[in-house]
C-alpha cells in the first residue's frame, strides 16, 4: 500500500490507499501533503458541507476542526435537520453550504425522498433554510469528488446498497448502477450489497464484489478506482489500481463542489496520477 495523500496540520484528511497491482499507477503515486488552498478555495468561500446518512447526519466548516454528528432515521425530515443543524452549528460562521443527499439528484434538487429517512426532500428550499446559496449532490458523488486524484476516476460504495460516481477532469457525476442487472435476472445491488454479504458470507461475497470493481473500471475505461462505504473493509486484498477511499473524503468534497472543474483538475495534477489502462488506437 502506498498512500495518496497525507492529512496536514490544516485537517486534510487522508485520501486513500492505493494497491500495488500490474499497472503502473502505484509506482507514480507518494506521499503528498495537501493544504486546503490546494484544494478549494481557501479563504475566498467559508463552507459548510453536510453529509446526509441514514444513521447520521454530519457536518463540518471551514476554518473550524469540530464535526457535528446528529443522529437521523426514518423520522428525520428535511425541516428537522435544518433545525438541528442551526441549534448545533449556531456559533459556526459560512457564506455557501454543500449538501450530500442520499438519493436521486437532478439539476441540483432531490427528486425523491430517501428510503431511510422521512418524507419532505423534495422541493424543499434549502437556499431559503440556511439564507445563503446552497449546493445539493448525490451523496456518493460527493465523496467521490472528495476522493478524486486526476484523471478517470470510478468510486463505488459498498455498502447497504451500492453506491456509485465518476469523475473526469475535475467534474463529478453520480451514475445508478446498484439496481442494473448483474446477474441471474438480479441487480448489482443484491450481491455486493449488505443483503449480499449477509446471504453469501464474505468469502464469496469478497468474489462477487471483485468481480463488479473488475468489471466496472474496464467499462468505464477508469484509470483507477475509489472503494468507499461501510464494507470496503471486508474486500480484503485489493484488486490492482483501487485503493480504499475514507468517508471522510465527503468533507472535502463539498470543499471542492464550490471550485471550478479546472482549479480542481489543477490542484490534483500535482498528484501526478497517471493513465494506466492503454487507450484502444485509432
Amino acid at each position: 500500500m502506498r498512500w495518496l495523500a497525507q492529512p496536514d496540520e490544516g485537517g486534510v484528511t487522508i485520501i486513500g490507499a492505493l494497491a500495488s497491482g500490474h499497472g503502473n499507477i502505484a509506482a507514480h503515486a507518494r506521499a503528498r501533503e495537501l493544504t486546503r488552498r490546494e484544494l478549494t478555495m481557501g479563504d475566498a468561500k467559508k463552507i459548510l458541507v453536510i453529509d446526509v446518512g441514514g444513521t447520521h447526519v454530519k457536518a463540518s466548516a471551514t476554518g473550524t476542526n469540530e464535526r457535528v454528528k446528529i443522529p437521523s432515521g426514518t423520522s428525520m425530515t428535511a425541516k428537522r435537520m435544518i433545525t438541528a443543524l442551526k441549534k448545533a452549528t449556531a456559533d459556526w460562521q459560512y457564506d455557501v453550504v454543500s449538501l450530500g443527499y442520499p438519493g436521486f439528484v437532478y439539476d441540483g434538487r432531490p427528486i425523491c425522498d430517501p428510503a431511510n429517512l422521512g418524507a419532505g426532500w423534495v422541493g424543499f428550499d434549502f437556499t431559503k433554510a440556511f439564507d445563503c446559496p446552497v449546493r445539493v449532490i448525490n451523496d456518493a458523488a460527493m465523496q467521490a469528488l472528495g476522493s478524486y486524484q486526476g484523471g478517470r476516476m470510478l468510486f463505488l460504495g459498498f455498502g447497504t446498497g451500492l453506491g456509485s460516481a465518476m469523475v473526469v477532469d475535475g467534474v463529478p457525476d453520480a451514475m445508478e448502477i446498484a439496481h442494473l442487472t448483474y446477474r441471474n435476472g438480479r441487480s448489482y445491488e443484491s450481491y455486493v450489497g449488505a443483503a449480499g454479504l449477509a446471504e453469501s458470507g464474505t468469502k464469496k461475497w469478497r468474489k462477487n464484489a471483485r468481480d463488479v470493481i473488475d468489471q466496472l473500471v474496464k467499462a468505464f475505461a477508469a484509470d483507477y478506482a475509489v472503494l468507499g462505504g461501510g464494507n470496503a473493509a471486508r474486500l480484503g486484498a485489493l484488486p490492482p489500481n483501487t485503493m480504499l477511499g475514507s468517508n471522510d473524503n465527503a468533507f472535502l468534497g463539498g470543499y471542492r463542489l464550490w471550485d471550478e472543474p479546472s482549479e480542481i483538475a489543477k490542484a490534483v495534477s500535482k498528484l501526478r496520477a497517471p493513465r494506466t489502462r492503454k487507450r484502444p488506437s485509432s
